[in-house]
């Protein structure tokens, strides 16, 4: 290892800047979603099984919210638009925009070129948990997926009930796509109740415990018309590990909600990004 030049100290203590200054993005009028979901009423319900994955259908102007139901249980979520499935969930961005975890008030972003809001959070019961003293928090979009790739890179196994293959079966089983076209339209995801964060000494991805508990749930208002598709990771609450039919699992029950009429007044489903796709030509 080099020795560190006679500055280290003081280009180590220059203050960070914010890449995305994020006061500029579209407001969310929380109040007047909040006042529909009042009398919203529940149109449809998914309970995913343990290590496997399900797709659910939201309406643009709809609700759905993922809820813990029978014990600690984190989840992979993905979201498309429903009738074009090329727009996707684009956490990377949704990253950018809002920060490694995402709660109330905050959006998930689709992917270029059309980077708009697909849903918005509209309440979390976890929101208490903010940033523990490991840097861990709730509901990331730092990970990727628990995948078999991985686990035979690292392990040499052949394990298929993994999220990243639970989301490809569930999504060809939905729209009739075979295996391998399916596969590649799975993207990266929200880790619904994952406590997660970035080790201070190495920079590594950790996880731990979610604090979720029976009762606990995310709720989403539906931007856009919505294809969802979420796996109930086999590793249950993630306390140890993933992939993995030792974890204790359970179910986690997705439910849609249809606003009353009149009461979302005012209230637009976004457009696609305005940029001129030139890109200087």
């Amino acid at each position: 290892m080099p020795n560190p030049p006679s500055d280290a100290a003081t280009r180590r203590g220059i203050a960070p800047v914010i890449c995305y200054p994020n006061d500029t993005l579209p407001s969310v009028d929380l109040d007047l979603l909040l006042d529909a979901r009042k009398s919203a009423r529940k149109t449809a319900e998914v309970l995913v099984p343990p290590r496997d994955a399900r797709c659910f259908e939201v309406p643009a102007g709809h609700f759905f919210r993922i809820t813990s139901v029978e014990g600690p249980q984190v989840g992979d979520l993905n979201l498309w638009n429903l009738h074009d499935l090329n727009e996707r969930f684009y956490s990377g961005k949704t990253r950018a925009l809002h920060g490694t975890h995402v709660t109330t008030g905050e959006r998930l972003w689709s992917s270029f070129p059309y980077l708009r809001p697909m849903a918005t959070i509209v309440a979390d019961t976890l929101d208490w948990y903010g940033i523990d003293q490991y840097g861990g928090s709730v509901h990331d979009v730092i990970g990727t997926r628990c995948d078999p790739y991985t686990g035979n890179l690292l392990s040499g196994t052949q394990y298929h009930h993994c999220c990243h293959s639970n989301l490809t079966r569930a999504l060809a089983d939905h729209t009739g796509l075979e295996i391998p076209v399916a596969e590649r339209l799975v993207h990266d995801v929200l880790n619904v109740f994952m406590c997660t964060g970035f080790t201070r000494d190495t920079g590594q991805y950790f996880m731990k415990a979610s604090p979720v508990r029976p009762g606990d749930y995310l709720e989403f208002f539906a931007e856009i018309d919505l294809l969802g598709d979420l796996s109930a990771c086999p590793g249950g609450d993630c306390s140890s590990e993933h992939s993995s039919d030792t974890a204790a699992c359970h179910p986690l029950l997705v439910e849609v909600f249809a606003p009353a009429e009149g009461t979302l007044s005012g209230w637009q489903s976004p457009a696609p990004n305005g940029y001129d796709r030139t890109h200087g030509r």
